[in-house]
């Protein structure tokens, strides 16, 4: 049932996020603004998932995106609304903590 649910939202990583990260990918976290100034990846930019529509200007769609949250439930999400939005490079890294650990 969790692998089902994980693979609808697309949550965990399938690619090396690493490499990504090593190559210059955009990590955004989807989480509030205070969730992320409780803690976050270290160079990551902060784009609440319910903003996230109306901040598509920050985000290049040439550059390889990471999204992360807590959980990996709203990055999932996120995911989805940028690839919908024309982002062809988007991977869903789950939780931050997550996406640190590859730092």
């Amino acid at each position: 049932m969790i692998e089902s649910i994980k693979k609808l939202f697309g949550i965990g990583p399938k690619v090396d996020i690493g490499e990504l990260i090593r190559n210059g990918a955009i990590i955004v976290d989807v989480r509030s603004k205070g969730e992320y100034s409780s803690g976050h990846v270290k160079g990551s930019i902060n784009i609440p998932l319910d903003q996230l529509g109306s901040n598509l200007a920050k985000l290049k769609k040439d550059k390889t995106i990471i999204t992360c949250c807590a959980s990996g439930m709203r990055s999932g999400a996120a995911k989805s609304q940028l690839k919908g939005k024309g982002y062809e490079n988007v991977h869903n890294g789950g939780s931050w903590m997550t996406v640190n650990s590859y730092l």
